[in-house]
């Protein structure tokens, strides 16, 4: 079995924990960036369906570019190491941030779609740090330690969008405006890649070579939906994946449209989501993943939180919506860390950054597609996203409980 070893551990979470600081700053700013006329992002006489079109696309574009990109990181990862790919990625994350910084100062979409290009075929940051968790950590830790990614992705929720509320506020200061966030995260960024220089050991000992190329996200897609072992974990992924981005993406346009969020409202929200994101992996993975296997928790935390996403559409005033959400972080923060642990388990110690890279690319794919046709059938009812989620996240219920079959030992696995 391979030994655990504690040391890296930290400045692993501390990279993640600085790259979603900086995710969460800019979450607040997207839909009223776009949403509100007076921005002057888009001609003024767009109507809210037009503008939540392009709002869809430019969230969505930002995860297409990260299909192609995440597997191609996760091979290089393998071949030449976690930490030299890692900064790569950090430092496309960072120069993204400062384009579409420039595309606000400047009114250009088109510069704000290629800065979300950019960011996202080098955003393969969250799949690096769990290949290295997963070169460090024997099986009976792994879910327990890939939670404390997610709480580090938490953490990074709970001041990201306050602090992204606060530097898009001029009320505060005069000359901060919405382009303010962006020019703050991109300096985190960088301040990642020091952090990352000086603190992060190499954690990969066995390197594979691998062919590297932009269709490989398109073969990988193929393969794991050829290999019996991996069609339905990997089904399971997208679906729960597609679900759950109708809510994470375009639950601000919800916000505005039906209790009129401002951003520091969106951010503030947000930010309770990260805390209670927090208190699910601080309080809950161990004892759970102690008595039960990621497999029996996930098959309850899916159908949970498909059952909570319709309470959303239920309230009449902003309040209850304070309520609902910490189930949501509850079912959700534990779903996903355990679903990545077991693909994870599913191949030996060398392949990881290719099916964690696998993984992040299924992600993407998933996450493309839910901003766009929100775009669409919001102009429809504004309900429908969080409909459309429910709706996808019980069918990935469906697959994984009828036809996952937990393997009794992985290929090549013996290095566990």
């Amino acid at each position: 079995m391979k030994p655990q070893k504690a040391r890296p551990l930290f400045p692993i979470m501390l990279t993640v924990f600085l790259d979603l600081l900086g995710l969460g700053i800019v979450i607040p700013i997207a839909a009223p960036l776009l949403l509100t006329p007076g921005e002057g992002m888009l001609p003024p006489d767009y109507g809210t369906g037009a503008r939540a079109i392009v709002l869809g696309f430019l969230l969505g574009i930002y995860s297409l570019a990260q299909f192609f990109g995440a597997p191609v990181l996760g091979a290089l990862a393998d071949r030449h190491g976690r930490r030299k790919i890692l900064l790569l990625s950090l430092a496309g994350t960072a120069a993204g941030y400062l384009l579409f910084a420039e595309g606000i100062a400047r009114q250009d979409i088109l510069l704000c779609f290629f800065s979300r290009l950019l960011d996202g075929f080098t955003g393969g940051n969250i799949s690096i740090a769990y290949a290295a968790i997963a070169d460090i950590t024997d099986e009976e830790n792994r879910a327990k330690n890939f939670g404390l990614i997610g709480m580090s992705f938490g953490l990074g929720f709970i001041l990201g969008p306050f602090i992204g509320g606060v530097l898009a506020n001029p009320a505060i200061i005069s000359w901060f405006n919405l382009a303010t966030p962006y020019w703050f995260a991109a300096g985190l960024g960088v301040v990642n890649m020091f952090v990352l220089i000086l603190f992060f050991p190499e954690t990969l000992q066995q390197r594979k070579t691998r062919k590297v190329s932009l269709l490989t996200g398109m073969r990988n897609i193929r393969n794991a939906f050829a290999q019996k072992r991996l069609r339905a974990i990997f089904l399971t992924v997208f679906l729960v994946t597609f679900g759950f981005d109708f809510f994470t993406q375009f639950f601000q346009v919800f916000l505005i449209g039906k209790f009129s969020f401002s951003p520091t409202d969106i951010a503030n929200l947000f930010g309770y989501i990260g805390l209670w994101l927090v208190l699910t992996q601080g309080l809950f993975m161990r004892p759970l993943n102690k008595r039960f296997s990621s497999e029996s928790i996930v098959a309850w935390t899916i159908l949970l939180l498909a059952i909570v996403f319709p309470f959303l559409l239920w309230p009449a005033r902003s309040w209850w919506i304070y309520v609902i959400v910490p189930f949501i972080a509850l079912f959700s923060g534990i779903t996903t860390p355990n679903l990545t642990a077991i693909i994870s388990m599913q191949v030996p110690s060398e392949e990881q950054g290719s099916i964690l890279g696998m993984r992040q690319s299924m992600q993407a794919l998933a996450m493309a597609g839910p901003p766009i046709i929100a775009g669409f059938i919001t102009g429809i009812n504004i309900n429908l996203p969080i409909l459309s989620a429910a709706v996808c996240t019980v069918a990935g219920w469906i697959v994984f409980v009828t036809l996952f079959r937990k393997p009794k030992s992985p290929p090549g696995a013996g290095g566990y």
